[in-house]
């Protein structure tokens, strides 16, 4: 289950991405905008400002996102993004930090550059830290007694759940797309006792939660600190960097 506040903590680290992302799409009056893994709404109503006259659509499969999102009035709507198909009038399509948790991401972002129309613009932002230490802790606690029998399906996200920059480029060149891929990887300056772990209880520690029971998420999160904070530690200053890796693409399918 996702936490739209716990997610919200961090608003300012996790937004700038959005609008790094959005700074390389050229489109000057979209008819209509989708945000594919909108979250809270938040990022999703800045479109509307950018773009005042287009539809702002917006999808995320977390129902307490969308709920969140819909406070901030926007027409969202719960459903998975495997599930969606742009509208005749899509121009562009974005998604942040989103498609990482979607299997067979790839084949549907061609499925996309198939159906939109000549001109139209896709813009997605993946993270590319699944090999970072904080992924590592992650799984290496989770391999400790007693979690390793709650968490022994678990579906970890390796390295490979993304592609590289190049392979991004590649899949969408040959798809008929001018590209636009890079990656950048943001050093956060982050405060408090345990930053890091504050940080991913709302992202990758999620279906973690989910499955320990409220006792073994305590344990867990004890258990975890220490880890963290060896890979993390505070400075003098109070401040903890965190690196952290993102890969950007922009295409545009090449007008016929």
């Amino acid at each position: 289950m996702w936490n739209p506040d716990v997610y919200l903590a961090f608003a300012d680290h996790r937004g700038r991405p959005f609008f790094d992302l959005l700074s390389r799409v050229a489109a000057e009056s979209p008819r209509r905008v989708a945000d594919l893994g909108c979250g809270p709404g938040n990022l999703t109503a800045t479109l509307n400002q950018r773009w005042p006259d287009a539809q702002i659509e917006a999808w995320d499969s977390s129902p307490e996102m969308v709920a969140k999102a819909r406070e901030r009035g926007l027409d969202a709507k719960v459903g998975g993004i495997e599930d969606w198909t742009p509208q005749p009038d899509t121009d562009v399509v974005v998604s942040n930090a989103a498609l990482q948790w979607v299997p067979g991401h790839r084949d549907i972002v061609l499925r996309w550059v198939r159906q939109l129309a000549p001109g139209s613009w896709l813009a997605f932002q993946v993270p590319g830290n699944f090999d970072a230490p904080s992924h590592e802790a992650v799984r290496e606690v989770a391999r400790r007694q007693p979690f390793v029998e709650e968490l022994r399906d678990m579906p970890w996200r390796e390295a490979d759940v993304v592609g590289t920059p190049v392979e991004y480029a590649g899949l969408l060149r040959d798809a008929g797309c001018t590209v636009d891929v890079w990656e950048t990887t943001y050093v956060h300056e982050l405060r408090g006792e345990t930053p890091v772990l504050d940080w991913i209880t709302g992202t990758a520690l999620t279906q973690v939660k989910a499955r320990l029971s409220g006792e073994s998420w305590q344990r867990y999160r004890n258990e975890i600190i220490p880890v963290l904070a060896g890979a993390y530690p505070v400075r003098a200053d109070g401040v903890t960097f965190f690196p952290f890796r993102r890969i950007f693409v922009v295409a545009q399918i090449t007008p016929g």
